[in-house]
C-alpha cells in the first residue's frame, strides 16, 4: 500500500508540474509575441471596459494579465485603478479611439475608487467621444459606475439591484460563550467598536450612530452623482433608492435609470451606427492592456519625479506581501527620500489600519522624508484608524467625499481559554514562574487586576500617543482632536468638515499639488513604488493562497464570510489601531 501510495503521489505530482508547465508556456507565448510588436490603434475604435466580476484594486501588473484564466490554480480576477485610468486618458487623447463600451455590471470596488474611476470617464465624455453601457445584471456599484454613460442599456431579462447602502456585522459572543471562552477587552473610546463582535450580539448605539451616519453620506452623495448623470431630480431618485422602486427591469426603464431593454447585439448594432460603420463592417476594439502599451512611449523624460507609493492593506510589522508591512513600505520610503531625482512623494492609502507598532514605525519614517522633500496623502477607498495614522505626518490630505476614514481610536484583546480547554477538551495546566507577572497574559487562566490595569495602561498611552501625532500633523491642539477622535469613523465629506482632511479629491489632484510643492509642476514625471512583480512572480505568489481560499469557499459556501473572520482573529494581537470591523458596503 505504501509503494501504491508513493506511486499515485508521483503521478500526481507530474500531473500538477505538466498542467501547470503548460499555462505558464502558453502566457510565456503570449506575451513574447505581443510585448515587442508595435501598438496601431486602428481608426473608428472603441475601448471595452468590461469590468463585469473583476475586483478593482489600486494597482496591477503593467501587462495586466488575468490570473484567473491560467487553468484551476487561481480564481481572484483584478484590475488596476491606475491601470483603467491610464487606459482612459490615452483613449481620449488617441483621434482614432472613438468612444467606450463599458462592461461594469457586477464590479467589485470600493465607492471611492468608483468616484475616482466615474471622473476619469466623465472627463472622456467632455473630450466629445461618446461611451455606451451595457449589461445584464446591475449590482447598486456597478449601475452607479455606468450611469455615467450617455446611454445605458439593460438586458430584457435582466435586472438592476438601486435600494441603497447597507453593512452588516457579524457577532461572536454567542460562539465564545458555547466554547467557554472569555474575550477581554482594552479600549479608549466610546466609538472604537472594532471588538464589539466580541463582546455583544448586537451593534451598540454608538457604532450604529456613526455607520447611518456615514452610510447616509456614502449613499446621498451616489444619489447626487446618480441623478446628475440621468437627468432625474434628486428627490425623485432618493424616493426609488429607498423604497426599492426598481422591481423589474421595465421598472428600470420607465424610471428613468437606463434608455432601453435592449440585448448586447442590438447595443452593437448602435455602436456601429456611431462609428459610422455598415451593418456587416467589424468594429475595432482595443483593452486596457493594449492601449496602455501605446502609452508607455508618452512617458516624460523629465528628470524630476513625483513618486506615488501604493499603501495597501492591513497594517501589519515586517515583510509580507497583500498587506501593508511595515518594514517593506519604510524601504520605499527610505528609497524615494533618498533619491534626489525624486521631488515629492504622494503616499496612496487603501487601509483599514492594524498594528499600533507597525503604524508608529510607518509614521517615523514619513517623518523624517517630510524633512527632505514634500508629502501628500492621498486616501482611496477606506483609511481609517492606522491607515489614518500614517497620512497624519502629511504636508497636504486628500481623501474623496465618499472615502472612509477617521476611525483615531485603539484597542488591544485577550482571550482566555480556559473554560475551553478544561470544560470540552479536558486539558489543564500547572505552572511555575520566578516573578508575580512571569506568566503575563497567559490564555490558560483569568487574568488579574495586576495585569488588566497595566494592560489598560499601555492602550491609554498609546491612544495618546495617536491624538499627538494627529495634534501634530494637522497642527491642531490636543483637545480639538479629542473632540472627533473616540474611535469614530467619518465619512470623506464628514473628514474635511472636521479638520481631518484638506481638500477633496482623488490621487491626481495629489500628485498636481505635490509638484506645485516641489516647484516642479510644468515638468515632472510620475514613479510607483513598489516596482510591480512580473504577472511570473506574481502567478506564483498567488497559487498557493488562491487555492485555498476557493477550497474554503467550496467547502463551507454561504458560511465562507463568518470562517474568514474567525480565521482573522490570530492576527488580532498586541494593540491595534483598526476600524471598528471590515466595512463591507452593499
Amino acid at each position: 500500500m505504501k509503494f501504491l501510495g508513493n506511486v499515485l503521489a508521483v503521478i500526481v505530482g507530474l500531473l500538477v508540474f505538466t498542467v501547470l508547465s503548460f499555462f505558464i508556456l502558453v502566457g510565456i507565448i503570449a506575451i513574447a509575441s505581443s510585448s515587442d510588436s508595435e501598438v496601431k490603434i486602428k481608426e473608428k475604435t472603441v475601448l471595452v471596459l468590461d469590468l463585469n466580476g473583476r475586483s478593482i484594486v489600486e494597482r496591477t501588473n503593467d501587462d495586466d494579465i488575468d490570473l484567473s484564466s491560467f487553468g484551476p490554480f487561481t480564481s481572484v480576477s483584478t484590475v488596476g485603478l491606475t491601470n483603467l485610468k491610464t487606459a482612459i486618458t490615452t483613449a481620449k487623447e488617441q483621434d482614432d479611439v472613438k468612444g467606450i463600451y463599458l462592461r461594469t455590471g457586477m464590479v467589485f470596488a470600493g465607492q471611492a475608487m468608483l468616484e475616482e474611476l466615474r471622473n476619469e470617464l466623465i472627463a472622456f465624455k467632455e473630450s466629445g467621444k461618446f461611451i455606451i453601457a451595457y449589461d445584464e445584471i446591475y449590482s447598486e456599484s456597478g449601475y452607479f459606475l455606468s450611469s455615467v454613460a450617455d446611454e445605458v442599456y439593460l438586458n430584457p431579462q435582466g435586472g438592476i439591484e438601486y435600494n441603497g447602502f447597507s453593512s452588516e456585522i457579524t457577532f461572536f459572543k454567542g460562539l465564545f460563550e458555547k466554547l467557554e471562552v472569555e474575550p477581554v477587552v482594552f479600549r479608549v473610546g466610546e466609538f472604537k467598536s472594532a471588538v464589539e463582535p466580541f463582546l455583544l450580539d448586537k451593534m451598540s448605539e454608538e457604532n450604529r450612530l456613526q455607520t447611518t451616519a456615514f452610510l447616509n453620506d456614502l449613499n446621498d452623495f451616489a444619489i447626487s452623482k446618480v441623478a446628475d448623470s440621468r437627468g432625474i431630480p434628486v428627490d425623485s431618485l432618493k424616493v426609488i433608492n429607498s423604497k426599492m422602486l426598481v422591481r423589474k427591469n421595465k421598472d428600470a426603464l420607465e424610471l428613468g435609470l437606463v434608455d432601453g431593454l435592449w440585448y448586447e447585439d442590438q447595443v452593437r448594432d448602435l455602436i456601429k451606427e456611431k462609428l459610422e460603420l455598415d451593418e456587416d463592417d467589424k468594429i475595432n476594439t482595443i483593452n486596457v492592456t493594449t492601449i496602455n502599451k501605446s502609452a508607455k512611449s508618452k512617458n516624460k523624460l523629465s528628470k524630476n519625479k513625483i513618486a506615488v507609493i501604493i499603501a495597501e492593506g492591513e497594517i501589519v510589522s515586517g515583510k509580507s506581501e497583500g498587506v501593508i508591512a511595515s518594514e517593506s513600505l519604510v524601504q520605499e520610503i527610505n528609497k524615494a527620500k533618498n533619491d534626489k531625482d525624486i521631488k515629492a512623494i504622494v503616499l496612496r492609502i487603501n487601509s483599514p489600519g492594524g498594528s499600533a507598532l507597525a503604524s508608529e514605525v510607518i509614521w517615523r519614517a514619513l517623518s523624517e522624508a517630510k524633512k527632505e522633500k514634500p508629502i501628500i496623502a492621498s486616501m482611496s477607498e477606506v483609511a481609517a484608524s492606522g491607515g489614518y495614522y500614517i497620512a497624519a505626518p502629511a504636508d497636504t490630505i486628500f481623501a474623496q467625499p465618499n472615502t472612509i476614514t477617521g476611525s483615531i481610536g485603539i484597542f488591544g484583546l485577550w482571550f482566555n481559554a480556559e473554560g475551553l480547554l478544561k470544560n470540552k477538551l479536558g486539558i489543564t495546566t500547572d505552572v511555575v514562574k520566578t516573578g508575580e507577572l512571569s506568566d503575563f497574559l497567559s490564555v490558560t487562566r483569568k487574568l488579574t487586576d495586576l495585569e488588566k490595569s497595566i494592560y489598560q495602561e499601555s492602550v491609554n498611552d498609546g491612544y495618546d500617543t495617536f491624538i499627538s501625532r494627529v495634534a501634530e500633523g494637522r497642527s491642531m491642539e490636543k483637545e480639538q482632536v479629542l473632540q472627533v477622535a473616540s474611535g469614530r469613523v467619518w465619512s470623506g465629506i464628514q473628514a474635511k468638515e472636521n479638520g481631518l482632511v484638506d481638500l477633496l479629491g482623488g490621487l491626481e489632484d495629489a500628485i498636481q499639488v505635490a509638484a506645485a510643492k516641489a516647484e516642479v509642476a510644468d515638468d515632472f514625471k510620475i514613479v510607483y513604488l513598489p516596482q510591480q512583480k512580473t504577472w511570473f512572480e506574481t502567478l506564483f505568489s498567488t497559487i498557493g493562497n488562491d487555492v485555498q481560499v476557493k477550497y474554503l469557499k467550496n467547502k463551507y459556501g454561504d458560511l465562507y464570510p463568518i470562517i474568514h473572520q474567525l480565521d482573522k482573529l490570530q492576527k488580532y494581537e498586541g494593540t491595534l489601531y483598526r476600524t471598528p470591523y471590515d466595512l463591507i458596503i452593499k
